[in-house]
């Protein structure tokens, strides 16, 4: 069996938490290339997005003034496929976290073997600080900017960060106005009622807790005797926490933005609210100890999951892990510096674009039912979601072993390799 200690010491003195989104992003496709017999032409065409849509979005206040807010859409590469990704609402939106994001999620698909490409987007606001009527009026004003950009062939946004459900329905019905026609394909995670699909909210924390319920029987573990540590209660979190919990793993700590708790004993992660059903509910929920979200990252535990947001593992608090096994559920978690920390230390980190891959390829399902008009059940969803995990793990395992790399490595060699083959196979237009 291969460990996860593959690198060099040149890795960790280039490494560097000051490091932009796309830096870390470049260098990864980098370091995976090595690995392969890619034409320097294609890995160059990688390097960059194909395209970056910059909008000024201009929408009237409940109280009649008029804010503008920039918005972005990052087209990565459409090589295998329409534009996937999803659309966040926050402050920290730049066009170089979409870029970063965008090339993300190419890779995602492609691990996944999705017949899409990668992209991103999103508007730099503050979600909090609007009515619902005013997240109406900028999601539909922001469709109509993007509107030449998306389409059920072209890009398929989705919910992110600060969007939702409701997001999806309203860029839906204001592209669908403009088309003339009801699209539903335009976008995912919509509500079912006009088109969505069942399961997709709870996809992503399905697919990290399929994922390390894997990385744990790889490394001969026994899952009911697994505790586990989830950074961040949302969607991901929480639905990862209670499926594991249902399989028998203990979960001893999980925390939002108001702190962490933690029963060495085992939590009951159903008798918690998700943010998304009681915003920071989870510091109040009684328990023996409270603890910081930093502290979380500290617990001696089986797996640590990070599943709130980017860039907690850094090189400060990596070498404070004492989790043998390490699971992202967020997107970009770990910083490079992090990561060769835990490569010089041994402890495998399964990287966020194969575990919480299932939002996307419930995405795909979602898509897929649109264009049919022909709806699934949530079993079948489930059935189906299992399925395509176990193949995209299975996949990931054989270039692990075969390259004698981190999961991280082996991830991205699986997702390279077939955009370069689509790339070699498609050839470059004069």
């Amino acid at each position: 069996m291969s460990t996860d200690s593959s690198g060099t010491h040149d890795d960790r003195q280039e490494a560097s938490d000051d490091e932009s989104a796309v830096a870390i992003a470049r260098r990864q496709l980098l370091r995976a290339a090595k690995h392969l017999d890619i034409d320097s032409s294609v890995i160059e065409r990688l390097k960059h997005p194909k395209k970056v849509q910059e909008v000024t979005v201009p929408v009237e206040q409940d109280d009649g003034t008029v804010e503008v807010y920039t918005g972005y859409r990052a087209q990565h590469d459409s090589v295998r496929g329409p534009y996937k990704g999803g659309l966040r609402f926050q402050p920290e939106v730049t066009r170089d976290e979409c870029v970063a994001l965008a090339m993300w999620m190419t890779w995602k698909c492609a691990v996944m073997d999705l017949p899409f490409g990668g992209a991103k987007g999103g508007i730099a606001v503050d979600p909090k600080a609007l009515s619902d009527e005013e997240r109406e009026r900028l999601s539909r004003r922001f469709t109509e900017e993007i509107r030449h950009v998306i389409g059920p062939t072209r890009d398929i946004p989705a919910p992110d960060m600060g969007t939702d459900p409701q997001t999806m329905a309203w860029i839906m019905d204001a592209y669908s106005m403009q088309e003339g026609e009801t699209i539903p394909g335009v976008v995912t995670g919509k509500p079912p009622v006009i088109g969505g699909s069942k399961g997709r909210e709870g996809a992503p924390g399905r697919s990290v807790a399929i994922v390390t319920r894997e990385v744990l029987d790889y490394y001969d573990r026994d899952l009911t005797e697994t505790t586990v540590a989830i950074q961040g209660y949302g969607s991901v979190g929480a639905n990862a926490a209670r499926l594991l919990d249902d399989w028998g793993a203990t979960i001893v700590s999980v925390s939002d933005v108001s702190g962490a708790i933690y029963d060495p004993d085992g939590l009951d992660p159903r008798s918690i609210p998700s943010h998304d059903e009681e915003p920071e509910a989870v510091a109040r929920h009684e328990v023996p100890e409270t603890l910081s979200n930093r502290e979380l990252l500290a617990l001696d535990v089986d797996v640590l999951i990070p599943a709130a947001v980017g860039n907690v593992l850094t090189d400060e608090t990596a070498p404070e892990v004492q989790a043998d096994i390490v699971v992202e559920g967020a997107n970009g978690p770990t910083t490079t510096a992090a990561a060769e920390v835990f490569r010089e230390r041994s402890i495998p980190v399964v990287p966020d674009i194969l575990a919480n891959a299932g939002g996307v390829t419930v995405s795909y399902f979602e898509w897929l039912q649109d264009i049919n008009r022909r709806y699934w059940s949530l079993q079948r969803v489930n059935d189906e979601l299992e399925s395509e995990m176990l193949d995209a793990w299975n996949d990931v395992c054989a270039e692990f072993e075969n390259h004698d790399v981190t999961w991280r490595d082996a991830t991205y060699i699986v997702a390279l390799s077939r955009v370069a083959d689509a790339h070699d196979a498609r050839g470059l237009w004069p």
